[in-house]
């Protein structure tokens, strides 16, 4: 079995980023030539990924030219948040309804995904497929560049929890079904939402990213990850 189905986060308002992103959405942001954007949907395609589904909704006119523009070797459809956000949760639930029963991927280009990652999609692919579950790309917070973060979880062997101290972070790539998502009886509502009913009934599993953990989550972190080279 190959998850063929994905989507890409891509209507936030990149707030922390301003003023770039006051011209340019967040996700056409470049780091060494190649887009946000297209690092995910690279990362998608590389592994299989057919069809996916991207939300818009800040600057939306210029995805959508990048998109028709670009060519990929993957059906892309959109997900119109023009007129009301509704955040990640509510996003994905919008995004994916023609995926039916079928996993998928949800990834945020905020982190800097590259080729590195691959045998990671393809092990949490394969966690995924053992246990039929949620499971999350988790990184430990020694390997973000940004040592401003609290860490969202906890990882006991693949089991995920949520305590006091929470050693890993959630690095923007997860596989999911529609089943889950309609945990969250809203339109609009945070992926978190779902996570804490998950992991309440010990239902989400996790798996441990080894690679540099560059998150663009401000101008700052924008700066520095773009003096690196080669990241």
């Amino acid at each position: 079995m190959k998850i063929k189905h994905g989507m890409i986060l891509a209507a936030g308002l990149g707030k922390r980023m301003q003023p770039l992103t006051l011209k340019i959405p967040k996700p056409l942001l470049e780091i060494e030539g190649v887009t946000l954007l297209e690092r995910a949907l690279n990362l998608l395609i590389s592994n299989g990924v057919e069809e996916v589904s991207i939300n818009i909704h800040h600057l939306s006119h210029q995805i959508r030219e990048y998109l028709s523009k670009a060519k990929h070797k993957a059906n892309i459809e959109i997900s119109n948040e023009e007129d009301l956000l509704l955040d990640t949760g509510g996003g994905a639930e919008k995004a994916t309804k023609n995926f039916k029963k079928n996993p998928f991927f949800i990834i945020n280009p905020d982190t800097l995904w590259s080729d590195k990652y691959y045998k990671e999609v393809q092990f949490l692919e394969k966690v995924y497929i053992e246990n039929k579950k949620p499971c999350l790309l988790l990184v430990k917070k020694d390997l973000s560049l940004d040592k401003s973060f609290e860490g969202d979880f906890n990882l006991d062997g693949k089991l995920v929890s949520k305590d006091a101290n929470n050693k890993y972070i959630y690095t923007g790539l997860q596989i999911i079904t529609r089943d889950y998502l309609n945990l969250i009886n809203k339109k609009v509502f945070s992926m978190n939402e779902v996570w804490s009913k998950l992991i309440n009934k010990k239902n989400l599993y996790g798996v441990e990213s080894n690679q540099k953990f560059y998150h663009l989550n401000s101008l700052e972190m924008y700066e520095k990850i773009s003096k690196i080279n080669k990241v």
